[in-house]
């Protein structure tokens, strides 16, 4: 459920959260699985640079798949995919496949609390406390000091309930159904990370409370507000947010890994109960669905201008080892400029199995890249993930 920086959430990390753990993937296991490339959209000419890119991703860094999105400005999408979707059977990576979307959900989120903003219902400098009471206290931790801003943005100092469940959540605890206020409650167990406003700290519990407060706000579920708000007013026929108890998913997908173990070996971990990651990501998505949702917002299509001006705006992250340089954080979306002096703006999410990249620039070309291990099997895993993200969305 995270980012795509060396600070994103530590348990639900992107291409660079918190230190990810660098374990190695057995090579012999995906060489044994079968064949690659299963592409999709195929061409009658050469390979081009993004099935290329996909193919190393499987060939060097030993990921099970890979899988890409490409939309034009002009509106034609292209899908290609690397690898085999389940490393027991070697069957085909399914074209434009499900997986789980992580930290992209954070998005989503943000979008439905900045919709109320726009009809009155919330203020984004006015404190989380007029609307959830008394909900958000602990060690230095006061909501009536903390503001919904700050709680988009994780400026909050609120600390991540994930640091405390990551472990559990591909163990023992894999198939545990969570409660929100249960993940609030693991948080606020601990005391303050700084004083709201002061630093920034990527931290899924701010994302519990956004979508607590969407709850309290419609009197509706969170499940329905984002499907009602978001899914089907742009028609992503391929994204959906699980219901209770539903640990598989729906779809064509391919499996998802998890690297464990002193040997490197990848454990499937497609089937889990995803109510750890509630509002911060439980979100099931396809690369393409995700084009579709961050071209949409970032064309004006969900916010009016106001609130898409107040997601734009953003402060800077910090610059942490495997971290893009110069990333900035709005309210549930990331600006990260390219190598071509381009800027992309999105998210990306990694989930137990899953990795997503998805980004949009402002001349309209989108991407999303998407793996099927969110723990690096190889050491340069994850910036090459980046660096074929990057050469995508710069490429004429």
């Amino acid at each position: 459920m995270a980012d795509r920086h060396s600070h994103r959430p530590r348990a639900i990390r992107t291409t660079s959260t918190h230190a990810l753990a660098l374990i190695l993937a057995a090579a012999a296991a995906v060489g044994a699985a079968g064949a690659f490339p299963a592409a999709a959209a195929p061409s009658a000419g050469p390979k081009d640079a993004v099935r290329t890119g996909l193919e190393r991703l499987v060939t060097e860094d030993r990921y099970p798949a890979a899988m890409a999105s490409v939309l034009s400005p002009d509106g034609r999408t292209r899908n290609y995919a690397a690898g085999v979707a389940d490393l027991r059977t070697g069957a085909k990576v399914p074209v434009d496949g499900q997986v789980r979307a992580g930290s992209n959900t954070k998005t989503f989120a943000a979008v439905v609390v900045l919709q109320l903003v726009g009809e009155g219902k919330v203020e984004l400098d006015a404190p989380i406390d007029r609307y959830l009471p008394g909900l958000v206290r602990g060690e230095g931790i006061d909501g009536g000091a903390i503001t919904v801003r700050q709680v988009l943005q994780h400026t909050s100092g609120l600390p991540n309930y994930t640091d405390y469940i990551f472990e559990g959540v591909f163990g023992k605890d894999r198939h545990h159904y969570y409660q929100p206020r249960e993940l609030l409650d693991l948080a606020l167990a601990h005391k303050a990370l700084f004083t709201p406003g002061t630093d920034w700290s990527y931290s899924n519990t701010n994302y519990v409370l956004a979508g607590l407060l969407i709850e309290k706000i419609t009197g509706r579920p969170l499940a329905e507000q984002l499907t009602k708000r978001v899914i089907d007013r742009l028609g992503l026929r391929h994204t959906y947010f699980p219901g209770v108890g539903d640990e598989g998913i729906r779809e064509p997908h391919p499996q998802g890994y998890h690297g464990s173990g002193p040997d490197g070996s990848l454990d499937d971990v497609t089937e889990l109960d995803p109510s750890w990651a509630w509002a911060a990501g439980q979100l099931v998505s396809t690369p393409s669905d995700l084009n579709r949702f961050f071209s949409a917002l970032m064309g004006g299509r969900l916010l009016k201008p106001a609130q898409l001006d107040q997601m734009r705006t953003t402060v800077r992250m910090p610059d942490l080892p495997g971290s893009v340089p110069g990333q900035q954080y709005g309210l549930g979306l990331i600006r990260t400029p390219l190598s071509c002096g381009k800027t992309a703006w999105g998210h990306g999410g990694a989930t137990p199995g899953f990795h997503s990249l998805p980004g949009v620039t402002e001349d309209g070309r989108a991407a999303t890249i998407a793996v099927t291990a969110n723990i690096a099997p190889s050491p340069q895993a994850f910036p090459h993930v980046e660096a074929l993200f990057d050469a995508t969305l710069c490429a004429r």
